[in-house]
């Protein structure tokens, strides 16, 4: 029931060219895993590759099996997030020789995949991976060449394909309305203009350039498709298209309907399908182009005393930046100097600006509101926040959830057998055209484009034509990585980063989700409630042994023992000898005297009795403290209690969890009857209490063999194998420390509101996942029959099978409007000691 652990393998992702249609995608996929410890997911939206192999696994036997399976590598990455491409603007070449000396120093650079300097337009194209090489590398090789860089612009390869797909688009169409408009008086009135042979003669040569110019890439697809002995979705358009343009040569020889004029606008409305699909896609996949305008482009830093602007690839650990009000953090960082507000709404989703001071994080691209701040630079280029929530986005667009291996196994053999359908359909229609045409004979009362009095050949290319160009794996292909693309991208925009999409799956048939009490239900910051003392010494000796003990630790609960003493100005003393137990408490020597601070077990295996204050400790953890015993030489002296405070949202999250349908669990170390106190407060019904960081695993397999799926909620650190072994890991990440690699949903802010976000938008990406399937296989399984009776015109077909992926990627973008806000109103809810 759990994820089992791997061995280390690595990842690399590869931008793949050639790809129109899922049965492509599924091709490239299957080629990739025929290799013996690889595991590949090719995603058709984003157009890449992501692979999991075995370090003995080299980049050029991923690349030759892309390039036997007919598609082609555009770039390779070792998975940051693919690669990247920008333009150059190049001062100072005269010649081709200058355009070569720059493109060998280019190349020479790790991580340049593709260089191309053109010396007509002074411009050099390169495609590269980010996180090896970056633009400061390319400046300095062409520096060294002997020219200059005058400026740089990034490319977004998917408007350069919306671009393409325009273009073609409207020439196709430029082409195809003056067919439409010769067509229609032959529809209406039977008139062929001027003469029947000019008419014929007019419509194949209006119809060719629109397949040939136009449709070129297509038929190019589909003849590479063919030749490495797989199918795609521009087999079926050639081949509709192709048959249905040759009846115009024929007409001339045979009996036939003239379908030429159909061919062209088959292709024209086939490319408009995708040129909309690539918009629609495009917007799909918006939260990655988004997210990297975020980036602030300079930074103003002091440099020998001096103030200076610097492009932000420049900054440096170390460097010391000066952010005025209304300007963005350049990079993450640490107050120095200054005080203000911060605008986190980027990073977290919170609206209200958060106060920073010095010694305060600070998040790169947040806005500074108020005050001038002085930031020290902690982290840059790829180990940012921002760097590493891009790169989180972009895993889970390269996941796959479970419910698509369906769709894959479909897909795989969809081409073939509409293949087979259009050919068993051809064959019907030529012997049995009186049976098989019964349908078509009923219909043709109401559907004006079926007439069962033409000839029994013109018959069946119709209806061949038909079955081929709207049988469409697209719209499969695209159901659940467009959905998974702008689901991710909006949990981004709201704090919620979704590491594996498998997760958006299994977190709807969760059961059950087990909360770690400190700093996922409380802040974690304990802070000292009561002093009892049991013996002799005063409350101020007996705190001031605790603390001085406690000085030495770093729990949190022993920390808060250590401020208590300092706020009451005790003064704490030097110990020796100090010695923790993990999980139960911490013992040294002071003055001679041995010092022992921790819970009942730890006292009883030291042979210590505490039934003389179990009615203290009862009563203190029955208000939800944690007491923690004081002993002096084997002799109980006292009791430190210690509280934490709820999250202010905790109370309202955990009853919205309930109405949602899940089952809440405590998980803490704490003994029973706090536990208890602190789940009833909350209102959990179930508690795992005294329970070891190390035994936290076993006690999540537990509850998995007895009530099924389990999510698990902590902090990512302390939690990393609770967070593994569960069915799904989320982990509680706050400020610039996100880099939780053992959760499968990670949320930035550290409060219970994210995660009642989480499973909204879980629930809401899956809707919409079910809700594309179920259009996808729908409209295939109702359109086929229909062409295969003659029931569908070809264009028709061809506009339903574009509209189909159309729909699809319009359905998922409507993710972006789904309301993930709780029910609750956080500014009715109060925190409370525990």
């Amino acid at each position: 029931m759990s994820r089992k652990s791997e061995k280390e393998k690595k990842k690399t992702v590869i931008r793949v060219g050639g790809m129109t249609c899922a049965s492509c995608a599924q091709t490239v996929e299957n080629a990739l895993n025929k290799i013996p410890g690889v595991k590949a997911n090719v995603n058709l939206t984003t157009e890449k590759a992501t692979i999991e192999h075995d370090p003995e696994v080299s980049l050029e036997q991923l690349g030759e099996a892309i390039d036997e399976s007919g598609y082609e590598v555009v770039g390779i990455s070792g998975g940051e997030g693919g690669t990247r491409e920008i333009h150059l603007n190049i001062e100072g070449m005269t010649c081709a020789a200058c355009a070569s000396k720059i493109e060998k120093s280019l190349n020479k650079l790790d991580g340049v995949k593709r260089v191309n300097v053109n010396l007509a337009t002074d411009r050099a194209t390169i495609e590269y991976d980010p996180s090896l090489v970056s633009i400061t590398d390319f400046r300095r090789a062409v520096d060294e060449a002997g020219y200059h860089v005058a400026s740089e612009e990034e490319v977004d390869k998917s408007i350069q394909q919306m671009k393409k797909a325009r273009r073609r688009m409207l020439i196709a169409w430029i082409l195809t309305i003056p067919i439409i408009a010769w067509m229609i008086p032959e529809m209406i009135f039977g008139i062929y203009w001027p003469s029947e042979s000019i008419y014929h003669l007019g419509l194949i040569l209006l119809a060719a350039p629109v397949l040939i110019l136009t449709g070129g890439a297509t038929f190019k697809s589909a003849g590479k498709s063919l030749t490495h002995k797989s199918a795609n979705m521009d087999v079926l358009i050639s081949m509709g298209s192709g048959v249905a343009f040759l009846t115009g040569p024929f007409v001339f020889f045979t009996p036939i309907f003239n379908y030429a004029g159909v061919a062209g606008m088959i292709m024209a409305f086939h490319l408009t399908g995708r040129y909309v699909e690539a918009k629609a896609k495009g917007r799909a996949s918006q939260a990655i182009r988004k997210l990297m305008k975020l980036e602030a482009k300079s930074a103003r830093i002091i440099k020998d005393g001096e103030e200076k602007e610097i492009p932000i690839r420049e900054v440096e650990p170390g460097d010391v930046m000066i952010v005025r009000p209304g300007e963005k953090i350049p990079t993450d960082g640490e107050v120095v100097e200054g005080e203000s507000s911060v605008d986190e709404s980027m990073a977290t989703g919170e609206s209200m600006p958060v106060s920073k001071k010095k010694g305060d994080e600070v998040i790169g691209a947040t806005i500074n509101q108020e005050g001038a701040l002085r930031v020290k630079a902690t982290k840059v280029g790829k180990d940012t926040f921002l760097a590493q929530v891009i790169k989180m986005v972009e895993e889970a667009q390269g996941t796959k959830v479970p419910i698509q291996e369906f769709a894959d196994r479909v897909t795989s053999y969809f081409v073939p057998a509409i293949l087979g359908i259009a050919t068993i359909t051809l064959v019907l229609w030529l012997t049995i055209p009186g049976t098989i045409g019964v349908v078509a004979g009923w219909a043709q009362s109401f559907l004006p484009w079926v007439d069962p009095t033409l000839g029994t050949v013109t018959l069946a290319i119709f209806a061949t034509v038909a079955v081929l160009v709207i049988a469409c794996p697209c719209a499969l292909g695209l159901a659940t990585p467009t959905a998974l693309m702008v689901g991710s991208g909006k949990g981004a925009e709201n704090g919620i980063l979704i590491r594996k999409g498998e997760a958006i799956q299994t977190l709807k048939d969760v059961h059950t989700i087990v909360l770690d009490k400190t700093g996922t239900l409380t802040k974690g910051k304990p802070s000292l409630t009561d002093v009892i003392v049991s013996g002799s010494p005063s409350e101020d000796e007996v705190l001031k042994y605790a603390a001085s003990v406690e000085a030495n630790s770093e729990h949190p609960l022993g920390q808060a023992i250590v401020d208590g003493a300092r706020e009451r100005e005790i003064e704490l003393a030097k110990t020796e000898n100090f010695k923790a137990t993990r999980g139960k408490g911490v013992q040294a020597t002071l003055n001679g005297k041995k010092i022992l601070v921790g819970n009942r077990l730890f006292m009883k295996e030291a042979g210590i009795d505490s039934n003389s204050i179990e009615n203290e400790l009862e009563k203190l953890e029955d208000e939800g403290k944690t007491a923690m015993l004081v002993a002096i030489d084997d002799e109980l002296v006292g009791i430190c209690a210690v509280a934490d405070t709820l999250k202010e949202d905790t109370i309202d999250a955990v009853k919205e969890l309930k109405e949602n349908g899940f089952e809440t669990a405590i998980l803490t170390g704490d003994n029973p009857r706090t536990a208890n106190a602190i789940a009833r407060k909350v209102g959990i019904e179930r508690v795992l209490a005294e329970v070891l960081p190390d035994e936290k695993t076993d006690e999540i397999k537990r509850l998995q063999s007895e009530v099924g799926r389990i999510a698990m909620v902590g902090d990512g650190i302390n939690d990393a194998p609770a967070l593994t072994q569960a069915d799904v890991g989320i982990a509680i990440g706050t400020g610039t420390d996100i880099a939780i690699e053992s959760g499968d949903i990670i949320l930035v802010r550290g409060d219970l509101t994210g995660l009642v976000k989480g499973v909204k938008l879980s629930n809401e990406t899956f809707k919409k996942i079910k809700q594309n399937l179920f259009w996808a296989f729908g409209y295939n399984t109702a359109a086929i029959p229909m062409a295969i009776f003659g029931l569908l015109h070809p264009i028709i077909a061809e506009i339903a099978m574009a509209t189909s992926s159309v729909t699809v990627v319009s359905n998922a973008n409507l993710l972006k409007r789904v309301n993930i806000e709780p029910s609750y109103s956080k500014s009715k809810v109060e925190g409370g000691d525990v």
